[in-house]
């Protein structure tokens, strides 16, 4: 049985890879580097910021990049154009915990990216019980010892933990740890065919699909 469901944020939790791509082009743009593609954006999507940016946007420094992120972020976030979690999605978590189900998120994203997540007051915390980032975990994704942590903070068994992801490093990561994967395929980023080399337990269209694997 499934006693801790994890989940990653970015294009799993929240659709966010269209929203960043213009958030990083306007950073781009104040530190006078020209706009990236969002082929480019793509391409990389999933790799931990402080490396992406400099595929993304060659001879970027990643410091400062980070800091203007980090300065700039929160009002993205206020005004909505960032991070937001759909009703339906938030519906889901409730009827996980509802269903004794322990929750967690598990992400790549430094804390720059990710303290207003982190907040107290932010409404997911009603349900969300841990938030694993890059600077809270010795190792991160692809290395299925990102969640070892998570194993011992919950007392589970990696065949007691499902991982909700959306890239194929999220599959390999979660099954070297023996755990169950539900790749998620909501963003249209990646489609089943990406998948073949992973040994996925299920595929989720939207969110609210994982009910059907969890239960």
């Amino acid at each position: 049985m499934i006693k801790l469901v994890i989940i990653d944020f970015d294009d799993t939790l929240s659709l966010t890879e269209e929203a960043f791509f213009g958030i990083e082009n306007h950073i781009a743009n104040g530190m006078g580097f020209p706009p990236m593609t969002r082929e480019a954006h793509q391409k990389n999507w999933g790799v931990p910021i402080q490396k992406a940016i400099t595929q993304r946007i060659p001879g970027i420094d990643p410091d400062e990049f980070l800091k203007n992120l980090g300065e700039l972020l929160p009002g993205f976030v206020a005004s909505g154009r960032v991070d937001t979690i759909s009703d339906e999605n938030i519906e889901t978590l409730k009827k996980l915990k509802n269903g004794d189900k322990h929750l967690a998120i598990l992400t790549s994203r430094k804390i720059q990216e990710a303290k207003h997540l982190l907040d107290e007051n932010h409404h997911i915390n009603k349900w969300i019980e841990k938030i694993y980032h890059a600077d809270n975990l010795e190792y991160l994704k692809p290395d299925p010892r990102a969640f070892t942590q998570s194993f011992i903070d919950f007392n589970v068994e990696p065949k007691e933990t499902v991982y909700i992801g959306d890239s194929i490093s999220d599959g390999i990561s979660a099954k070297g740890a023996g755990m169950h994967f539900i790749a998620l395929l909501e963003s249209k980023l990646r489609s089943r065919d990406d998948f073949r080399s992973v040994p996925v337990d299920f595929f989720a269209e939207t969110f609210p699909e994982i009910i059907d694997y969890i239960n």
